[in-house]
């Protein structure tokens, strides 16, 4: 049985899974496209820079075949934080792009940049390559007379094709440290965008497939999923040496091809016996091409 029938859903990442900024990841679209009408594909970026239909656009543009219902993003999850906990028609102060603007009006709820006066309810914040000093200050204004924080994600880096680029979590952290607050965070690792990725679903057999150590597969030990790390973004073997042995991914390999191929008929590679990241390597190198599993601790 290949990995992926395994399961319903598969759960994917955008970022370092799928491509990096405007460049695919060799090899990605036919890896999805192989028998993909098995299981539903979920499309959860924490990324809020773009709404659904725009990310699903770029999905296309590169050779994936991704509709806007099936992209689930930290901007959706963080509007819905907000407007579960801020009446109707409340301010949101927007740190952010447009998109991330639409998608807080869409609940029902007045979006603004800048205040002069009466307090907003709520702070969202989102990436922007756009974000710049006022926009902080501005934030930082509100938070300190005690608006609601609520943060789309916390990722430090973004990657590009360029390299890693600072994150919407750089972001936060300026703010945080400005406030002396913390926020609300609706992306991975925390459950809401997970959450709203398993409700569209429509099932909980899902495989949380990623390739950072702190959003992606910390996010599926949040939720309880079986999560699979692929070696063509952020986290590296030498990053597993630092992670928690309860928090390990349960399958990882070099790329999304293992999908579509039987995992390896080997012994589950055990945190803390040996050094990890040379115990994957051998694992990788007796059999190339599938995905290696971890046993859970």
């Amino acid at each position: 049985m290949r990995l992926r029938d395994r399961f319903e859903a598969l759960l994917l990442d955008l970022d370092g899974t799928l491509f990096r900024g405007h460049e695919r990841i060799p090899g990605a679209p036919e890896a999805l496209s192989a028998g993909a009408s098995a299981q539903r594909l979920m499309y959860v970026t924490n990324n809020a820079s773009r709404s659904a239909d725009a990310v699903a656009l770029h999905l296309r543009d590169l050779g994936f075949d991704a509709h806007e219902d099936a992209v689930v993003t930290s901007a959706q999850a963080a509007v819905r934080l907000l407007a579960q906990r801020i009446p109707p028609g409340s301010t949101v102060l927007v740190v952010g792009t447009d998109d991330l603007i639409s998608e807080v009006e869409n609940v029902g709820l007045q979006a603004i940049r800048r205040f002069d006066g009466a307090l907003p309810s709520a702070v969202v914040q989102g990436h922007s390559p756009q974000t710049g000093w006022p926009d902080l200050a501005e934030a930082a204004y509100a938070l300190r007379q005690g608006a609601l924080w609520v943060a789309a994600n916390t990722d430090a880096t973004l990657p590009t094709e360029r390299g890693l680029a600072p994150g919407n979590g750089s972001m936060v952290a300026a703010l945080r440290h400005a406030s002396g607050l913390e926020p609300i965070v609706a992306g991975k690792p925390y459950a809401p965008l997970m959450e709203d990725a398993l409700e569209r679903a429509g099932t909980r057999a899902a495989l949380v497939v990623g390739d950072r150590l702190d959003t992606d597969i910390d996010g599926a030990h949040t939720t309880g999923l079986e999560s699979f790390m692929v070696l063509t973004g952020v986290s590296t073997l030498e990053d597993l040496r630092t992670q928690p042995a309860d928090r390990m991914p349960t399958y990882i390999a070099e790329s999304l091809h293992a999908l579509n191929h039987p995992v390896a008929d080997l012994d589950p590679v055990v945190p803390g016996e040996g050094d990890i990241a040379e115990a994957i390597a051998d694992c990788l190198a007796k059999a190339p091409g599938r995905a290696i599993t971890i046993r859970s601790v």
